[in-house]
């Protein structure tokens, strides 16, 4: 370690517990080291401070130039007890908060894995990496956010390496959170600059859950603002590094109302999709965009009061989801019914039956309707 110019400055100071000083080892017993710390006088390591920095003083030899925290100004000997155990402590927390501060890069081995992360040591000191905090390529991606799923994708990574940064870090708790993903931070900020709302990308997707999907795409792959087709400029493309990936949440993936994303698309598929909207570093997309909606022209073909088929789709506490045409549905509220029970004999999921047209919204994408007498 590197004396510094405030070292320097330390040294004309009184010293005192708690200090980290530097020393020459002038003298090895059995169960104690002496250090000359030049003008502040002479240290020794003995009791159980030479017991926890065994391991450490074993390979030491007289000559050698040594840390050690002064833990008491002077013995009955008139010696400065000292600990080097301590001093490598602190050593090693100062060195930590000097990487978080620049933002190095460190590499770590993982050592196990619990529900909310993976664990790891640096320089002897435990470290967690929450879930929250891993890379998009490495987060665990389960339907249903089951804990147990999660534990199983996180232990695949016990005995492998992964490149972090120091998130946050408190020595006094022994806290020390690491964040795989904050190394992308910068990167990502810099190419999300060059995107914007209404941009049209093409991609794969990679993830399906319950609530959406995810797509991966290269920001090099970025097609002309409010393009459909998806053809290139005459210019080329924007070339930006690396890829991103966006959610495409389940109500963007198409028109019609979807129970399981599956239904819409696949992994592995490639698509188009339109940016909607770029917030807090996350990227959000969307399918149905690009689609044509089938409400446009709605008002031609139905009109308030007419009496048209429809199937039953879905229940739930407002109403009946009346299918009437390809991607259209309209509700038939509660009210109509007095009581969900009363909904529920009276229609049944699949089942045809003729409504009237209260109420037609084609901007809103709103139709209400009532069972026709």
């Amino acid at each position: 370690m590197k004396r510094t110019l405030e070292d320097e400055k330390n040294l004309t100071k009184p010293p005192r517990v708690g200090d980290i000083v530097e020393g020459v080892v002038i003298d090895m017993e059995r169960a104690s080291v002496f250090l000359d710390l030049g003008a502040v006088g002479t240290g020794i390591i003995y009791g159980k401070e030479f017991i926890e920095g065994k391991d450490f003083l074993k390979n030491i030899k007289i000559g050698d130039k040594i840390f050690a925290k002064i833990t008491d100004l002077e013995n009955e000997e008139g010696f400065f007890e000292l600990s080097v155990a301590q001093a490598g402590r602190e050593i090693t927390w100062r060195t930590l908060k000097e990487k978080r501060e620049s933002g190095d890069l460190i590499k770590v081995k993982i050592s196990k894995a619990n529900k909310g992360g993976l664990m790891a040591e640096i320089s002897g000191i435990p470290a967690f990496l929450p879930v929250s905090q891993l890379s998009p390529e490495h987060y665990p991606r389960v339907d249903g956010g089951d804990t147990n799923q999660i534990l199983r994708e996180l232990q695949k990574f016990i005995g492998g390496e992964l490149e972090v940064k120091i998130l946050d870090l408190d020595p006094k708790e022994g806290k020390l959170i690491l964040s795989e993903k904050a190394k992308e931070v910068d990167k990502l900020k810099e190419v999300l600059k060059s995107l914007k709302a209404g941009d049209v990308v093409e991609g794969e997707i990679t993830a399906i859950l319950d609530f959406g999907v995810f797509l991966k795409f290269l920001p090099s792959e970025v097609l002309p603002s409010g393009t459909k087709d998806g053809s290139p400029k005459k210019d080329g493309k924007k070339e930006l590094p690396d890829y991103l990936e966006g959610l495409i949440h389940i109500s963007e993936l198409d028109w019609q109302l979807i129970k399981d994303p599956s239904e819409i698309v696949k992994v592995g598929q490639k698509v188009k999709a339109k940016i909607i909207d770029i917030s807090n570093g996350k990227v959000s997309l969307s399918l149905r965009a690009l689609k044509k909606d089938p409400w446009e022209g709605i008002e031609e073909k139905f009109k308030k009061g007419d009496v048209v088929s429809g199937k039953v789709t879905k229940f739930n506490p407002f109403g009946a989801f009346i299918q009437i045409a390809p991607k259209i549905q309209g509700l038939c509220h509660i009210s109509e019914f007095g009581s969900q029970t009363k909904m529920e004999e009276t229609l049944k999921i699949g089942g045809k039956y003729d409504f009237r047209i209260l109420l037609i919204e084609p901007k809103d994408h709103r139709m209400n309707l009532k069972l026709a007498s």
